[in-house]
């Protein structure tokens, strides 16, 4: 058998970089995606705007102390969702053997595509040079016989490169790395191995197995990543149990009528998955997190499965409609549980097959011309201005 060819393709500053796309003007300056100045989060961050210290996740109020200069854009989720899929449309030429970690990431179990198109390396290129060509981003790609391999090998050709890893140099090549490195470690176990003089990977490839898992939760696992030892496989994302889609606000909104649009967006969103994945629902549930983070989750059954983001729409809006909001809320979330298949019986009205139709006429449009060539009233957004 030949060996194992995994492929860990990351997107650059993903959110920063579909920006930068979209937006000439911002191309080659240093841009933060987030929130809120004084309580939001970074959620991307150019490489233009990294050597200010900016990094994604850290609080807006820090990352602008830190980049005063530095252009802030709301965040686009639908932009970003868009470029996925149609990043993922390119993955899945080479393999159906994927496993998508976030919108901006994947593994891909190229084993079996060697012969169609070429060395794992080349079809790493490939990818990466469609996604820029097709897409109009930057990537990155780590190559390896195991997934923790491939993962640090991506980490570290960024931006926008490529590394590949034999299987015979996997242990050489992680060996100076820290041990924060290693999948599982943090603060508290990086300080714990500290105290029993293991600072790098090298070194906790180096010391005896048993020992170190008597000393550390996990030892033997970290000792086996350290030797780049990972059996597990990638596993392609094809049975997901639920479908949905979410946003968090920029400021809190109060009260059901401001609500509402982003639910009926999140629905509309949900319906276009369901029905790229060939799966129904019978069961809708609306998330709601409020001003003090408190978590609400609320379901509706269904009397038969459907894929129309409209009816989805009709289930999570009387759930909102229902609930009693004392507070502003931070994020609402709609999503599809209880997935099936799609088949079964023709629907009964001819009702239902219009919407069928209507949909697939929908789902053509959007897939030519994006998410905003036809939507409805209550979602119709004037343009964004031009900045400055």
């Amino acid at each position: 058998m030949p060996p194992t060819a995994i492929i860990h393709l990351d997107m650059d500053a993903f959110f920063a970089s579909v920006e930068q796309r979209d937006s000439p003007e911002l191309r080659g300056r240093p841009v933060i995606v987030g929130g809120h100045p004084r309580r939001g989060v970074v959620l991307a961050a150019s490489y233009e705007v990294r050597p200010f210290g900016v990094r994604s996740a850290m609080p807006m109020a820090v990352a602008m102390r830190r980049a005063p200069a530095a252009i802030v854009v709301p965040p686009r989720m639908t932009a970003y969702e868009e470029a996925s899929d149609a990043v993922f449309a390119i993955l899945s030429k080479v393999t159906p053997l994927i496993e998508p970690l976030s919108l901006d990431e994947a593994f891909l179990d190229v084993t079996a595509s060697v012969k169609l198109f070429g060395t794992p390396s080349q079809m790493a290129s490939d990818l990466r040079a469609r996604i820029v060509a097709e897409v109009g981003l930057p990537s990155s790609a780590g190559i390896a016989s195991v997934k923790f391999v491939a993962k640090i090998a991506s980490d570290l050709a960024k931006p926008n490169g490529q590394r590949e890893v034999a299987a015979g140099e996997a242990r050489a090549f992680l060996a100076p790395l820290p041990v924060g490195r290693l999948w599982g470690v943090g603060p508290k176990t990086e300080a714990a191995l500290a105290d029993l003089g293991l600072r790098s990977v090298g070194q906790i490839a180096a010391a005896d197995p048993d020992w170190l898992d008597r000393r550390i939760s996990g030892g033997r696992d970290l000792w086996e990543l350290a030797c780049g030892i990972d059996p597990r496989p990638v596993v392609p994302d094809r049975e997901a149990k639920s479908i949905g889609a979410e946003d968090t606000f920029e400021e809190d909104l109060a009260g059901t009528d401001a609500l509402l649009p982003h639910v009926h967006s999140q629905a509309l969103r949900v319906g276009r998955r369901l029905r790229e994945a060939g799966r129904k629902t019978t069961v809708v549930q609306l998330k709601l997190k409020l001003a003090d983070f408190t978590l609400l989750t609320r379901q509706a059954t269904l009397p038969e499965a459907i894929d129309d983001g409209q009816a989805i729409y009709r289930a999570a809006s009387a759930l909102l409609l229902a609930e009693k909001l004392k507070q502003k809320v931070r994020l609402t979330g709609v999503s599809a549980q209880s997935l099936l298949s799609q088949g079964g019986q023709l629907p009964l009205f001819d009702f239902d097959r219009r919407t069928g139709r209507l949909n697939a006429a929908l789902d053509r449009i959007h897939d030519k011309f994006g998410s905003a060539a036809v939507t409805t009233a209550d979602l119709h957004e004037t343009p964004r201005k031009k900045r400055e």
